[in-house]
């Protein structure tokens, strides 16, 4: 048959990218407890295209992406990459991947479990250089936490405001991590982590906690970028929190970034 797609265009404009975008499937990946996870994600998949090509072919991004469903681990999405790469005889290929990662998580007073549903993303690119593949990687995770509000507690006769906010970490990989360890140290930086699963005695627990560990939005911040530091794991990382508001009709928000590089 012909293959429209490889024929030649006089046009001469290099695309920086092509391919497919919000393409849903059944994923596997890697998990702490129980070895690997089922879940559901969405990828973005492209690829630069030649001036001299009419057009790329989007059924080998879906072909290759398929073959990789089921081990779908931070270096096997690199080696994916590399293969679309190859694939489709271009100089760089970038993907991305979000899906949700659940956690069995039990209320702390009660012990009863829920699941937690955390959102994960993976972010690649490999390309060609000099002679080299290049590769660079990121995974981000957010993570939904409590905080109290340090001013009302301070200036308030009874209580003070508290919401549900999300800490978003960008980490650059460099060793292994579990994503499961991330969340833990974001959770102990907040005033409280958040639960599916509540009993009475559990939001007493809770509310006392958090309201002994109050938390601007900008300390949730400092004290995650502190922790993730500590780990000595990460080249280049981010962190940024946004807390929707109990009594504005805003959120409030705060980032820090950390690049060695940068510092050398």
């Amino acid at each position: 048959m012909v293959d429209v797609q490889s024929s030649p265009d006089t046009r001469d404009i290099p695309l920086t990218k092509v391919g497919v975008k919000g393409l849903e499937y059944p994923v596997t990946v890697l998990d702490k407890v129980h070895k690997v996870q089922h879940t559901t994600a969405k990828a973005d998949l492209f690829a630069d295209l030649p001036r001299h090509f009419k057009g790329t072919h989007m059924s080998r991004f879906v072909e290759i992406f398929h073959r990789y469903r089921k081990d779908l681990s931070m270096p096997r999405f690199l080696a994916m990459l590399k293969e679309i790469l190859s694939e489709l005889e271009a100089e760089s290929a970038y993907g991305v991947l979000e899906f949700p990662y659940f956690l069995e998580k039990k209320a702390p007073v009660s012990r009863l479990p829920g699941i937690m549903s955390y959102t994960c993303c993976y972010q690649g690119r490999v390309e060609k250089a000099g002679g080299r593949t290049q590769r660079h990687f990121t995974v981000s995770i957010s993570i939904p936490v409590a905080t109290v509000c340090p001013c009302s507690k301070a200036i308030s006769d009874r209580g003070a405001h508290n919401q549900r906010g999300i800490v978003t970490v960008k980490l650059e990989l460099g060793p292994f991590f579990w994503i499961e360890d991330i969340i833990e140290l974001v959770e102990k930086c907040a005033s409280s982590p958040v639960y599916s699963m509540l009993k009475r005695e559990d939001e007493k627990h809770i509310t006392e906690t958090a309201y002994d560990n109050p938390k601007f939005v900008e300390d949730l911040v400092r004290d995650v970028y502190i922790g993730i530091k500590a780990l000595e794991q990460f080249s280049c990382f981010s962190v940024e929190a946004e807390n929707f508001e109990s009594i504005h009709n805003h959120s409030a928000y705060a980032s820090a970034e950390y690049d060695q590089r940068s510092l050398e």
